[in-house]
């Protein structure tokens, strides 16, 4: 039974509001956003109730607890939890350890965000624990459960803002890449080019086959080995087109009653990312989140007829990047535009939404504003700041009496237990829920009360269960060092317990995914199951990672990896100097990019490492951009080159085409429903090195994509690993 709006009648809509969305036209036109074109207009689906028992029936010793969205008044909160084993849709009294399941479906969730009027709750999924995404609904008891956009297998929906009066969600729809608008068949996937260029066929949908396991570690007989060639003529390549059709990306307002139609937003062809952020409370203009990795943009455009009145270069990391005023003559954003560091900058608009100046309302020296989050108000403004990893959390009072409408009053320090804050998220009024993490707990949700006290949730776990009896939590301690070409690198060293601080030790390098991430001092189950097995690790950020300035999140671009090779050879021969780490027992493991990283690693410096696990990375960056999502494609270009352009330097960069100097055992790692980066990136090394000799074994993890979400899987995941490393490394 779908819900309605109560004593509330849909209202009809002022000029130049949103209002329900025509019928589109034959041609895939919608007729309120002339020559738009774009993702059908989501259906809604409704589904039977899926709400669990008030604790989970299996439940993990020590859980995390992540993403809070809180009711208006802050009283309630809806919140991820892993309890069950699998990232699932919680919420219940803040002050209460009374929660509920909501969703006991075995989907892991990603985003959850309780609208404005307290009637629905609003949450992404990933169905079999792949990459596509559905954004569903729910009423806080557990009713009406919906899908409002993603029911389709081959596409894919993300969550956006709400309207402020509750009555619409603003949902981003991946059009299915097979599926091209009229007059758009002869572009490619970057930039428009022959139609030759395409890669025809459809993406297969998302429809999972029966499987007869949770994962299997394939040995030589099990592994295809059938061989391939490379445009270049190594073996293990592709001659895959780099280009694909793309349905783009459309963002609609939807009404989570299912009274009226999708309104559609936009729509952008060819677009790497495109997020609604915020909308006016008036509803006449939108905040879009856009753009590629390294070039983000915050758009605002009128709803009425869709036309940009201001743009500004946004940083990445966070995608909630700012914010309307009550009022909509100012907007604050979370930028680097023309800066080293992320700043609070405070837009004053005219009414018809253009900017009439811009000013920095709150900046630190070397820091970036990482987080950025405004009262339901408007009128108080949290601040996370990155400090060299660690997280500092301020106050702003963004209308301070006899002060302009873009000017802060004075910070307020609000201090936090942990080291890192992940979400920052109103909570009432002049209350905050924040989600935190360190090295010493699991991921938690805190509550803060008039900016003075911070207080544990019952429901997130305590400290002393974040790891078992016996094994103390490691704290790392920072490291820095200077790279080769002299640009300054730092990382985190976690010292195996029981050993003398002068003996030599096994070491894995370890290198974290994006490229644009950052290694944190937060709770890594994977590194305590390494120092557990006596094996140090060193957790580094080489070029490329966020949080050491915009020029250091630059210095890979295209070219520049190959430093970010040297990188990673400069922070292993630091770990022997300063660790201390045993240069003869050194090995080399990452996850996305950082399996990449592996990779590259294993070939460009074939004798300093011992082995290497390399999780869910590239090795063919012509094969990855042909089988990568279309929107992932479109960011990865500016990062490592463009396939048709820049073949060559792709090639060059490739793993693959080095693997002729692979001297060690290695395992690669990959989820099965894995679409950013697809298992045939695994597959195709691990099928090279044994074609050479070299012991190399692949483990697939059912059920996952490019994250491993399920417990059973993350658990055979780390000791998988440990024991690889421990048996290469110890010997």
């Amino acid at each position: 039974m779908t819900g309605h709006r109560g004593m509330r009648p849909a209202p009809a809509p002022a000029p130049g509001t949103l209002g329900p969305a025509p019928v589109p036209a034959q041609d895939g036109r919608t007729g309120n956003r002339p020559g738009a074109t774009g993702a059908a207009a989501p259906a809604s689906v409704a589904l039977p109730g899926a709400g669990g028992p008030r604790d989970a029936v299996t439940r993990l010793r020590a859980h995390g607890c992540w993403y809070p969205s809180a009711n208006a008044d802050g009283t309630e909160a809806a919140f991820i939890c892993d309890r069950g084993g699998v990232p699932q849709l919680w919420a219940g009294p803040v002050g209460s350890d009374e929660v509920r399941l909501l969703d006991s479906s075995p989907d892991p969730v990603k985003e959850v965000s309780w609208s404005p009027d307290g009637r629905w709750i609003a949450y992404t999924t990933a169905p079999g624990g792949g990459e596509h995404t559905r954004v569903l609904c729910v009423r806080p008891d557990g009713t009406g459960r919906r899908i409002l956009a993603g029911a389709d297998p081959a596409s894919s929906a993300h969550l956006g803002c709400w309207a402020h009066d509750g009555s619409a969600v603003a949902v981003t729809v991946a059009a299915p890449a097979a599926t091209v608008p009229p007059g758009l068949a002869g572009q490619t996937l970057l930039d428009r080019g022959p139609a030759d260029s395409l890669l025809t066929g459809a993406r297969p949908g998302a429809d999972r086959t029966d499987r007869d396991g949770p994962a299997t570690l394939l040995g030589p007989a099990a592994h295809d080995a059938t061989p391939r060639t490379a445009p270049n003529g190594t073996p293990g390549g592709t001659t895959a087109p780099a280009a694909r059709p793309d349905g783009g990306l459309s963002v609609y307002l939807i009404d989570p009653d299912g009274l009226a139609s999708p309104v559609l937003l936009t729509t952008e062809t060819h677009a790497a990312s495109l997020r609604a952020c915020d909308l006016s409370h008036d509803g006449r203009f939108a905040l879009l989140r856009r753009g590629p990795r390294g070039r983000r943009e915050a758009v605002v455009r009128r709803t009425a007829d869709a036309a940009t009145t201001f743009a500004l270069p946004v940083a990445d990391g966070d995608p909630w990047i700012g914010r309307f005023s009550p009022d909509g003559r100012s907007l604050w954003l979370r930028s680097n535009a023309d800066r080293e560091y992320a700043a609070l900058l405070a837009v004053a608009l005219d009414a018809d939404g253009r900017p009439e100046g811009t000013s920095v309302a709150a900046e630190r020296d070397g820091t970036d504003l990482e987080l950025l989050a405004l009262a339901h108000d408007g009128r108080t403004a949290s601040l996370a700041w990155n400090v060299q990893g660690a997280s500092e959390l301020e106050l702003v009072e963004t209308f301070p009496t006899g002060h302009t409408s873009d000017d802060t009053g004075p910070a307020r320090s609000l201090p936090v237990p942990h080291e890192v804050v992940t979400r920052v998220t109103a909570a009432g009024a002049g209350r905050l829920l924040l989600a935190l993490s360190g090295s010493q707990r699991r991921p938690g949700v805190w509550w803060a009360h008039e900016g003075v006290s911070v207080l544990r949730t019952p429901w997130s776990a305590r400290d002393e269960d974040a790891v078992p009896p016996g094994r103390p939590p490691v704290r790392p301690v920072p490291l820095r060092l200077t790279a080769r070409d002299g640009l300054p690198l730092s990382g985190w060293y976690y010292r195996a317990p029981g050993r003398a601080p002068d003996e030599p030790a096994p070491c894995v390098i370890h290198l974290h995914g994006g490229p644009e991430e950052q290694e944190r001092p937060v709770f890594n189950p994977l590194y305590h199951e390494l120092t557990g097995r006596g094996l140090d690790v060193f957790a580094p950020d080489v070029r490329g990672s966020l949080g050491h300035g915009r020029s250091f999140v630059d210095a890979d671009l295209g070219a520049g990896r190959f430093a970010a090779f040297d990188d990673v050879a400069d922070c292993a021969a630091h770990a022997v100097t300063a660790g201390p780490a045993d240069p003869t027992r050194l090995a080399v493991m990452g996850r996305s990019y950082g399996g990449y990283l592996t990779f590259a690693s294993l070939v460009w410096h074939p004798d300093l490492f011992r082995t290497g696990v390399a999780v869910c990375g590239m090795s063919d960056f012509l094969a990855f951009f042909a089988g990568t999502e279309p929107w992932i494609a479109e960011s990865a270009a500016h990062k490592y080159g463009h396939p048709e352009r820049d073949r060559e330097l792709l090639r060059a960069l490739s793993p693959m085409s080095r693997i002729g100097a692979l001297r060690v055992p290695l395992l690669a790692v990959h989820g099965e429903h894995d679409t950013n980066v697809p298992p045939g990136e695994s597959q195709r090394f691990v099928r090279a090195a044994r074609e050479r000799g070299i012991q190399a074994e692949l483990l697939t993890l059912r059920d996952e994509g490019h994250d491993f979400l399920r417990a059973d899987n993350r658990r055979l995941f780390r000791r998988a690993a440990a024991d690889w490393m421990e048996r290469h490394l110890q010997a």
